[in-house]
């Protein structure tokens, strides 16, 4: 248990026997921490403002957050006159008594070196109760329909949103979680940091929680942004001083009980989407919302739209993921300026809608769970806004001709698609999860329009016959995933030859003639920073020559080594020649079924897979940034590729 109340820590052992005193940072360690956040670097850039630096250290009293967030806040400041206003407006109460709640004039530098924008996106988080995982999506997705965010000639709303993200972030005033590709997919708040902004937004009137209310913490109830805590059911209420025509945004966390919707007319955002017990009969008064941008109905007990929703011609974005609704209304058509709709990808839409809602920017995700549903996939050409879809496969496919049939006609849809649209992000996967072998997908006839703009490309669980050539052609990519039978090295070629790719994650049956080699010329993968290369079957070696990848970061790989037949006779996968390398994390997929907490198992089962390991382990310590390396063990039978194609009459390359 942690807690920054001493009295709570004494309530909790038994005469204060067990309770463990945090001691703050030493100054060495502190300037070191100092140092590293705000150049990179463990020891100090700007020589002139050296005693300044030190001063600021000693005031920020050995306190963590407090350090952290002094230095981000000078990350990207030169001027001497910069450092000394900060080390005045510090003051010496954190040298004197550096407890938690000291840390306000440093927050209050902080928060008031923002600009305007940011300052409300920053407010915003006060939504959010403590210790919550915001997702990113949604909460740039609240900030658009709040106004914080305007969309720009060259940028759309949600990127801007990003980069407002990413800069509080950097600032670090929220704490990234859940990293995928270099990017958090969501974020955290520091305790400390959300009581500084609860207070603020309360004494600003921008955002309001029940509790407040009715502890007469605000002064007018005049509300714009009301947030009701409702996960102790004992409380499940909603405040009787409240003024509920004046809100203008409702979250509710946990019960909906003695919460009527009907007097909220003024709504711009409501989300449920962390709401128990909201029902079906509650929607009606959703129609009486007009000003709805943002509506999120997450529910399992929703099971349809009412069909006025037609009338909400403000709405933006609707999340209606996690819900019983198994089909869209046709009136969602006059939804004309829906721009992100998420829904589940057994969720139906009817005949002919999608080529009508001309402003939809993002669909997550569409499912294809017949043919004549994969028809619809032609109507997104018509979509001049799209920039992100995500589409599943959700149907079994025949193993007969029919079935490769069908295959050719739907990877036509798609196809179809990329050379029509302007996406930026798309994503085709199949929903059962599991890796077909019949009719593997053949690119060659996609022929994305020049330029392309396609950003982010994912090609998952729907395996490729081979990385096509148009592929080299896309100037603007830096995120790609795919599955693919054989890996050949005119694909290695063709994938090296994209100039923007800084993530790549491959998914690969076996090599040919049993080798995956990566050349070590100037030109192949300039710019990739992460490599993710998952072998499914035995029989195949790695290698990466030296001079390969010259920038990669992070390398994620899984091999099969139950014998030296397993890699063809070779364990020199060539990691020491990655001299950039910081992370490393290696799966060895053997014939043991235990492993210890390290990832290493207590008993390797044999000889070969201690070599690998400790061959591996030997190329890493050898890397110039000594980067972090995690082994993960799993247990599974040893299948040759060669048997593999043979079974499944598949030819080997």
């Amino acid at each position: 248990m942690t807690t920054r109340n001493v009295t709570v820590a004494s309530c909790c052992s038994r005469d204060s026997g067990y309770v463990y005193q945090m001691d703050p940072l030493s100054f060495d360690d502190s300037k070191r921490l100092f140092c590293q956040r705000a150049f990179s670097s463990g020891d100090l850039c700007y020589p002139h403002v050296k005693t300044v630096c030190d001063g600021i250290v000693r005031k920020c009293g050995g306190v963590p957050l407090a350090i952290i967030t002094i230095s981000s806040l000078l990350a990207d400041k030169i001027a001497k006159d910069e450092w000394d206003r900060v080390l005045t407006a510090i003051g010496h109460s954190l040298a004197k008594d550096p407890d938690a709640g000291n840390m306000t004039k440093i927050l209050s530098l902080s928060y008031f070196d923002l600009p305007q924008h940011l300052r409300s996106c920053f407010l915003y988080l006060s939504v959010f109760p403590e210790d919550y995982n915001i997702n990113k999506q949604r909460l740039i997705n609240r900030w658009i329909a709040e106004g914080f965010i305007e969309e720009e000639q060259s940028q759309s709303a949600y990127e801007i949103g990003e980069f407002y993200f990413n800069e509080l972030v950097n600032r670090s005033l929220v704490q990234p979680y859940k990293l995928k590709y270099g990017q958090a997919r969501a974020c955290r708040v520091h305790d400390i940091i959300l009581d500084f902004i609860t207070c603020k937004a309360a004494e600003e009137n921008f955002v309001t929680s029940t509790d407040a209310a009715e502890h007469g913490l605000i002064s007018d109830c005049r509300v714009r942004r009301l947030c009701i805590d409702n996960r102790n059911e004992e409380k499940a209420k909603t405040s009787t001083r409240l003024v509920p025509s004046h809100v203008r945004s409702l979250t509710i966390f946990g019960h909906f009980a003695q919460t009527s919707l009907s007097a909220f007319t003024a709504l711009r955002v409501l989300d449920l989407e962390d709401c128990i017990n909201f029902q079906d009969r509650h929607l009606p008064y959703i129609e009486m919302m007009y000003n709805l941008k943002y509506l999120c109905l997450r529910s399992y007990t929703i099971a349809e739209i009412p069909r006025k929703i037609g009338v909400l011609q403000f709405l933006e974005t609707l999340d209606i993921r996690a819900t019983k609704i198994v089909e869209l209304p046709s009136t969602i058509t006059k939804l004309q300026r829906l721009a992100r709709l998420y829904v589940d990808p057994c969720t139906r839409f009817p005949n002919g809608i999608i080529g009508k809602m001309q402003s939809l920017e993002e669909l997550q995700e569409f499912g294809v769970y017949s043919y004549e549903v994969g028809k619809s996939l032609q109507e997104f050409s018509q979509l001049t806004k799209l920039r992100t879809l995500v589409v599943s496969w959700n149907f079994d496919w025949p193993d007969d001709s029919e079935g490769g049939t069908l295959a050719k006609n739907l990877q036509s849809y798609v196809g179809t698609l990329i050379s029509s649209c302007n996406l930026h992000h798309l994503y085709v996967l199949e929903n059962h999860r599991n890796i077909p072998i019949y009719h593997q997908l053949s690119l060659d006839s996609w022929s994305p329009g020049t330029p392309c703009r396609l950003r982010k490309l994912h090609i998952t669980y729907c395996t490729i016959y081979k990385v096509p050539n148009w592929m080299r052609s896309l100037d603007n990519l830096k995120e790609l995933k795919l599955y693919i039978s054989c890996m050949r090295p005119e694909d290695v070629e063709i994938l090296g030859a994209i100039p923007s790719l800084i993530f790549l994650e491959l998914t690969a049956w076996y090599g040919t003639k049993g080798t995956i080699f990566i050349p070590g010329n100037n030109n192949g993968f300039r710019s990739l920073k992460y490599f993710s290369l998952y072998v499914l079957y035995c029989g195949t070696a790695l290698e990466f020559e030296a001079g390969s990848m010259p920038k990669l970061e992070h390398l994620q790989v899984r091999i099969p080594v139950h014998k030296i037949e397993c890699l063809n006779d070779s364990f020199d996968l060539g990691i020491q020649h990655l001299s950039t390398l910081t992370k490393v994390e290696v799966a060895i997929v053997g014939d043991f079924r235990y492993s210890s907490n390290d990832g290493m198992s207590t008993d390797m089962g044999n000889d070969i897979i201690k070599c690998v390991a400790s061959s591996i382990k030997a190329a890493v310590e050898a890397l110039p940034n000594c980067p972090i390396l995690r082994f993960k063990t799993h247990y599974y039978d040893c299948q040759h590729f060669e048997e593999f194609c043979r079974i499944h009459e598949l030819q080997v390359e």
